[in-house]
């Protein structure tokens, strides 16, 4: 087979390798997926991206996991998406369809993109969870001893895909690594989540860890940041309009009181343009 192109991009260091099936389908099984993200012998990232022909947008974005699972949605990945199609188009701004619904990427520049992300979900069926919660912003969820747990009391929302986020005092005081793969797989969680670890700076501010399903610790998780954001204006800890800072930079989240909307502004950057041989990597091949 032939060398297939790929664009590798990231957001705050939450890298993607972006594949064009537009004109030639590409389809991926799991095992291929997850040898192309590995770090050593594949290209190496968190998501990877393929980009089909959409009747209702201006390009569909299907979305991986680095295990090879699919997900709905992916904030960062949106941005550079968002950043490529415009650039091809010609255009300031250009919609998005992924799994989660229509999305607005909005150009500022040549390095900044602002994504329209949509609306919140906050029902405990909606996020999905197993089990009835009336009250979404604290459900009853620790980790750690019965009588003293090391956390409690975590915030779900669904944006795009499902959200868990535990309200600390010091994010790096707290084994994410450790106990992240757990929570994501509890029983509580029938399509597994993403777990957050959110510190309140001031009323406009604040700090996120995150570790994303399917793919582990990330540099930064512009969907988490956007739960992060919903959840703590809706706990009345930040107002609608704040900066979450992760490992990998700022990400600017405003809860549109308007429409119920997100609008999630950060910076994209392209990395390189490859070409990789998908035979090399197991049952990846293009669509005849």
């Amino acid at each position: 087979m032939s060398d297939t192109a790929f664009i590798k991009m990231n957001g705050l260091g939450n890298d993607f390798a972006i594949f064009d099936g537009r004109e030639q389908p590409l389809h991926f099984s799991d095992g291929t997926i997850a040898a192309l993200a590995d770090r050593e012998s594949g290209i190496g990232f968190d998501q990877m991206i393929v980009l089909e022909r959409s009747e209702l947008a201006d390009v569909f974005m299907r979305i991986y996991n680095a295990d090879g699972s699919e997900v709905d949605a992916c904030g960062n990945a949106t941005r550079c998406v968002g950043r490529l199609v415009a650039g091809e188009l010609n255009r300031p701004a250009v919609k998005i369809e992924t799994n989660a619904g229509l999305l607005l990427a909005q150009i500022n520049g040549e390095d900044s993109v602002t994504v329209d992300m949509g609306e919140p979900r906050f029902e405990w069926q909606q996020i999905p969870l197993s089990e009835e919660f009336r009250d979404t912003r604290m459900i009853e969820l620790q980790v750690g001893p019965i009588d003293k747990p090391l956390l409690h009391s975590p915030s779900v929302v669904n944006v795009g895909n499902p959200h868990c986020i535990f309200w600390v005092d010091d994010i790096m005081r707290h084994d994410l690594p450790r106990f992240g793969p757990m929570i994501e797989n509890h029983p509580l969680f029938p399509e597994r989540a993403n777990i957050s670890l959110a510190a309140i700076t001031n009323k406009s501010a604040l700090q996120l860890l995150v570790w994303e399903r399917g793919a582990g610790m990330t540099e930064a998780c512009g969907t988490a940041a956007c739960a992060a954001a919903v959840a703590a204006a809706r706990k009345g800890l930040t107002g609608r309009n704040v900066t979450v800072s992760l490992p990998g930079g700022d990400l600017q989240i405003f809860w549109r009181e308007s429409d119920n909307h997100i609008l999630m502004t950060g910076p994209i950057e392209l990395e390189y343009n490859g070409k990789i041989d998908l035979a090399d990597y197991g049952a990846a091949q293009a669509a005849s």
